[in-house]
């Protein structure tokens, strides 16, 4: 009996301990995989803007960890990145980066990853988690698009050539596998849920 109550005993902070911890732990992991995956680079040559995987794990930060935590997991890759730690694509880094051409999309990491999530909600539906990839996706462009019109002065046509256009079939492939992974993973979050219900 005593050894049972002691175990009880244990095991209540462990639980408490690991929900404390869990979250930002989560946000340093997403802030570190959107950097990784921004030295999985490809030059387009049309566009100063480099091809990464990045924005998957930006759509997905929103998605699983929630709009608060997802947004604050890129601020933090960011704020990593401004301070001098190569994190930014093919090994960029520090202040100036932000105002390059790339600097409209990186700005966009955390509205997105917060918008992403709010529309997607945790409850894996497959409609409302691609309408939050889609809606995070067109903030990126948006505010890549915009930045870049404002360092480079290109028309209309040449800005859509430069800032979307090439990027729009990767869009689509991050997006549908964004929205298989998320739904994969919240579906047994649901599952557990239940379970311990």
């Amino acid at each position: 009996m005593i050894r049972s109550e002691a175990k009880t005993w244990l095991a209540v902070p462990a639980i408490s301990i690991n929900r404390r911890v869990a979250l930002p732990v989560a946000v340093v992991v997403f802030a570190l995989l959107t950097a990784v995956a921004g030295q999985v680079a490809v030059p387009l040559g049309v566009t100063p803007v480099p091809m990464t995987l990045q924005t998957l794990f930006v759509l997905l930060a929103g998605v699983l960890l929630g709009p608060v935590a997802g947004a604050s997991s890129q601020l933090l890759y960011l704020a990593l990145g401004v301070a001098g730690a190569p994190v930014f694509a093919m090994g960029g880094a520090g202040l100036p980066w932000i105002f390059g051409p790339t600097g409209g999309y990186l700005m966009a990491f955390p509205m997105a990853a917060a918008l992403t999530g709010w529309i997607a909600g945790r409850d894996g539906k497959v409609l409302r988690t691609t309408a939050g990839f889609v809606a995070g996706t067109v903030v990126i462009f948006a505010l890549g698009a915009a930045w870049l019109s404002a360092v480079t002065d290109l028309g209309a046509g040449a800005l859509f050539a430069a800032s979307v256009q090439p990027f729009l079939p990767g869009a689509v492939a991050k997006v549908a596998i964004g929205v298989v992974a998320a739904r994969l993973v919240l579906s047994r979050m649901v599952r557990k849920r239940e379970t311990k219900a």
